[in-house]
C-alpha cells in the first residue's frame, strides 16, 4: 500500500482558545497516539492536510515528516476526524501509530460494479452494506474492495463469504450478512375509483330535502281540501 508523507509538528496542550487560535493561523489541531506510543498534541498545515488526506477514501497510511524526534518517520492512519456541524470543515483530526510488523483491524469501502441482471429487467440493486471490517498487515490494506453485482437476477443477493478479497485480507465478522441484493420493482397501486350506483326503478336517485318535503306536503293537502269543497257543492 502506499503511503502518504505529511508534516506534523508537536504543539503545547491547551483548551478550546489555543485550539481556535491555531485554526485562525491555518493550522489543524490533532493528536498522535497508540499502544506503544505516549499520545501527543500536535498542529498540522490545514492546506497540506486538505490536500493530501481530506478528500480520500478508506484507511491510508501516513508517514510522517516531522523536525521532532518524537514523530519523525512514524508510520499511522487516520483514525478520526471532527467536523464543523455547519459548514463542514474539519476541526480536529486523530492519528493512530502502526507496526508494519503486525496485523490491524480496519473499516475497507465496498465498490459495486457491473449491471446486475435483475436491474436490467426492471429490479433494484440495493446495498446493504457499504464498508466491511478485515484484519491485515498494514501495506496490504485495500483501498477498497470490489463486489460484482453483473449476475444478481432479481431476489438475488451477495453475502460477506461471497467477496473476492486480496491475499492477506481476511473479512472480520460474526454473521455472514448479506451485502447487496435485487429487489423487485416498486408498483403503484391505481387509485380506487368507486363504481356509480345504479337507478332502481320506482326508487328516486337523490333523497328529497327537507324544504321539498313539505312544499310536496302542502301541495297534497290543497289537493285534499279541494276535492272537499268539492264534494260538499254536490250535496
Amino acid at each position: 500500500m502506499e503511503t502518504i508523507e505529511i508534516h506534523m509538528e508537536p504543539r503545547e496542550a491547551g483548551g478550546k482558545q489555543k485550539a481556535r487560535r491555531l485554526r485562525r493561523e491555518g493550522k489543524l489541531p490533532g493528536i498522535f497516539y497508540g499502544p506503544k506510543a505516549q499520545t501527543i498534541p500536535l498542529e498540522i498545515d490545514t492546506k497540506e492536510f486538505a490536500t493530501r488526506v481530506g478528500g480520500l477514501e478508506g484507511s491510508h497510511l501516513i508517514r510522517v515528516r516531522s523536525a521532532s524526534p518524537l514523530l519523525a518517520d512514524k508510520v499511522a492512519l487516520l483514525k478520526e476526524m471532527q467536523f464543523h456541524p455547519v459548514t463542514g470543515r474539519v476541526l480536529h483530526a486523530d492519528f493512530y501509530e502502526v507496526d508494519l510488523t503486525e496485523k490491524i483491524q480496519v473499516k475497507i469501502p465496498l465498490h459495486f460494479v457491473g449491471k446486475a441482471e435483475g436491474v436490467v429487467r426492471g429490479g433494484i440493486l440495493q446495498p446493504i452494506l457499504r464498508e466491511i471490517e478485515v484484519e491485515c498487515l498494514p501495506m496490504d490494506i485495500p483501498e477498497y474492495i470490489n463486489v460484482e453485482v453483473s449476475t444478481l437476477d432479481i431476489g438475488d443477493s451477495l453475502h460477506i463469504t461471497d467477496l473476492s478479497v486480496p491475499e492477506g485480507v481476511v473479512p472480520i465478522y460474526e454473521t455472514n450478512f448479506t451485502l447487496v441484493t435485487v429487489v423487485p420493482p416498486s408498483i403503484e397501486e391505481a387509485p380506487v375509483v368507486e363504481a356509480p350506483v345504479a337507478a332502481v326503478e320506482g326508487v328516486e336517485a337523490v333523497a328529497a330535502q327537507p324544504g321539498e318535503k313539505e312544499a310536496e306536503g302542502e301541495e297534497e293537502k290543497g289537493k285534499e281540501e279541494k276535492r272537499e269543497e268539492k264534494k260538499g257543492s254536490r250535496s
